[in-house]
């Protein structure tokens, strides 16, 4: 004989499972307040939201191609689906308005930005079309506000990581460009987590620096960048293939790279105690 609950057993039993499943799974002390889109876990406040999102890698955004059955589908599911179809139309309607994907790969194009580089001493090279950075490369200029949207890849050694960032302008701070990525405050929580290294450190320990083109490959330098100054005050005098590469270490973790200047002054130093050291002779009259 099947076991049924008590009309009024079943409401306790109900009730039960109500509460609990409204507690804060991240502390467990707290009543929940807020449910995450992606994972369906419930939180109490914003520091157990936090929590939740390094605990679990999460982001919080909704995953609108997540599989869902036919038994548990519902309308809510299907107007999800429909508002879903609509983002896609748009995206694929300003994709076809996008200047940047349809722009021409003309030589008379790809003039027109060496030239506007040069007028800011910055020697831009391009490669042969079917090249990985030629077909990646998105860096355009605007003619109305006279400006770069630079293409710019950031490169992140000490983790192992990169990413790549289009359409940056080329008046913004090195500073602000690293904001998202490596400060305490600012950064999102699953790239906190990825660069905690970097997070960690003291923002005077970190240092960018960029590949200097043009060398022998067993004899390979870097440049220093100032972090305080814009991307384009970065960029002057120095040759760009492509589309700019930032190389973001700290400077007490060792690495293979060797910075421009910092082997000349070695260099002179160790001649400097070379020279200190070395006794005088005296010629005999």
């Amino acid at each position: 004989r099947a076991w049924v609950k008590e009309p009024q057993e079943e409401k306790d039993f109900l009730l039960r499972r109500q509460k609990r499943l409204q507690q804060c799974e991240t502390c467990s002390e707290e009543e929940a307040k807020y449910r995450c889109p992606r994972c369906m876990k419930y939180s109490c406040s914003l520091l157990c939201v936090k929590k939740h999102k390094l605990a679990l890698s999460c982001n919080g955004i909704r995953d609108k191609t997540a599989f869902v059955s036919v038994n548990e589908f519902t309308d809510l599911n299907l107007l999800s689906d429909y508002r879903f179809l609509e983002d896609v139309g748009r995206t694929a309607d300003a994709a076809a308005r996008d200047l940047s994907v349809h722009r021409p790969t003309t030589n008379k194009f790809i003039n027109y930005l060496r030239n506007r580089a040069r007028r800011h001493n910055i020697i831009l090279k391009t490669l042969p079309i079917g090249f990985t950075k030629r077909r990646e490369n998105s860096t355009i200029f605007n003619k109305k506000e006279q400006k770069f949207y630079w293409h710019l890849k950031l490169m992140f050694p000490h983790c192992h990581a990169e990413y790549t960032l289009k359409r940056v302008p080329e008046d913004k701070t090195l500073t602000d460009i690293l904001k998202p990525y490596i400060d305490p405050v600012e950064s999102d929580p699953v790239v906190c987590q990825r660069l905690k290294i970097y997070t960690m450190s003291p923002q005077s320990d970190v240092q960018i620096l960029m590949k200097i083109e043009n060398r022998r490959q067993n004899s390979t330098r870097y440049n220093e960048l100032d972090a305080s100054r814009s991307l384009l005050d970065n960029l002057k005098d120095k040759v760009i293939i492509e589309y700019p590469t930032l190389f973001v270490v700290l400077k007490t973790l060792k690495n293979d790279m060797v910075v421009l200047g910092q082997v000349a002054s070695e260099k002179s130093s160790r001649l400097g105690k070379i020279s200190y050291n070395k006794p005088t002779v005296h010629k005999r009259e």
